[in-house]
């Protein structure tokens, strides 16, 4: 890491960075900006695994990582920090990125939160950094990202991949097209996800790889070479195209209007996770004893748990629940049918 001791001089670069600095636009003093930095990551699944995993080797000296998800078999084709254990395990993403991250780079500070980013928590969750990086795998999730830095006047990337495709585009407040003005409302319709059109690993890597020299343009403070377009590339039909997003719209009902729909709670519906047929429900500051829990559902199906989550399944459907009373009930998209399940197994 670069030398905290910094006297006006050449600051003292760490062999680990030595060839990033030799890049003319990082050099030692851009070292040391990325060594103070502070970034929020929201998602570390495919994108956010590749984010977070770029950033601290790059040297970035604070990484918080915000997930809600544990990690399935499935997810180990493109999500490069999880490996078998951590599947078979079900250990909560933010966790495992955790371990894995302090283990490639022990200088730096990785801060996980097994959380869903709401209303109710962005102020928390998102307080006291740089920027915030988009490694989610929803619109619900990104628009509320878009309203919570539009009014704190955050910069953040959005980012996204499905298939053999991905988007990125940086939003500087005040400067830039924030996502809003580019998306004015949320998709509508049939909307390819990764559970119904695939997703291939080059595409994710790809995409999270702009992204980040992006982020490092503006952590160094070269916010002039930053990108003013939402860029997309297909790495398998070898097609990309860039939309023009340098300034924000005049009608723009978030960066101009400022309203706020997602942030006030007025649009944060049940989320069904990418590649899952699932529901999420949220109960927060529902503390769970998962000890008490076990001995009241082992007579209804097979429950097993470690102090991260606690799994019951009951043909055709798996309850997986995390400490705060957060539960994702996978074999339905109906939110119906996942409320009574929580309130039948867990109480209302």
């Amino acid at each position: 890491m670069v030398s905290s001791h910094y006297d006006g001089g050449m600051p003292q670069v760490d062999e680990r960075y030595s060839r990033q600095v030799l890049f003319p636009g990082i050099g030692p003093e851009g070292q040391q900006k990325l060594a103070d930095a502070r970034v929020a990551i929201v998602g570390c699944g495919a994108t956010g695994s590749v984010l977070s995993s770029l950033l601290v080797r790059a040297g970035v000296g604070y990484t918080r990582i915000i997930d809600r998800d544990y990690i399935e078999p499935s997810n180990l084709q493109r999500q490069v920090l999880f490996d078998e254990r951590d599947a078979a395990e079900s250990l909560p993403k933010a966790v495992a990125a955790h371990r894995k991250l302090q283990q490639i780079n022990s200088t730096v500070t990785i801060e996980p939160h097994v959380e869903d980013l709401t209303p109710d928590n962005c102020d928390d969750l998102l307080e006291e950094v740089d920027l915030i990086l988009d490694g989610t795998d929803n619109f619900e999730t990104r628009y509320l990202l878009n309203d919570y830095a539009a009014r704190e006047r955050r910069p953040w990337i959005y980012t996204a991949a499905v298939g053999s495709y991905g988007v990125s585009m940086n939003v500087l407040p005040g400067e830039t097209a924030c996502l809003a003005c580019v998306f004015p409302q949320s998709p509508t319709g049939a909307v390819e996800t990764c559970d119904t059109g695939g997703i291939l690993n080059p595409a994710v890597n790809l995409i999270a790889s702009i992204t980040v020299m992006e982020a490092m343009k503006f952590l160094v403070g070269n916010r002039a070479a930053m990108r003013r377009t939402l860029r997309s590339v297909d790495a398998w039909y070898n097609d990309s195209s860039e939309i023009r997003a340098d300034h924000p719209r005049a009608d723009c009902s978030v960066c101009q209007q400022r309203n706020f729909t997602y942030l006030s709670g007025r649009a944060h519906p049940h989320i069904s996770l990418c590649g899952r047929n699932s529901v999420q429900i949220h109960e927060r500051h529902r503390p769970i004893n998962f000890a008490e829990l076990e001995s009241r559902l082992s007579s209804h199906g097979e429950v097993r748990y470690t102090e991260y989550v606690l799994k019951f399944e009951r043909a055709p459907y798996e309850l997986t629940l995390f400490p705060d009373g957060r539960a994702i009930i996978k074999g339905t998209t109906d939110t119906g049918v996942a409320r009574s399940l929580y309130a039948r197994f867990i109480g209302s």
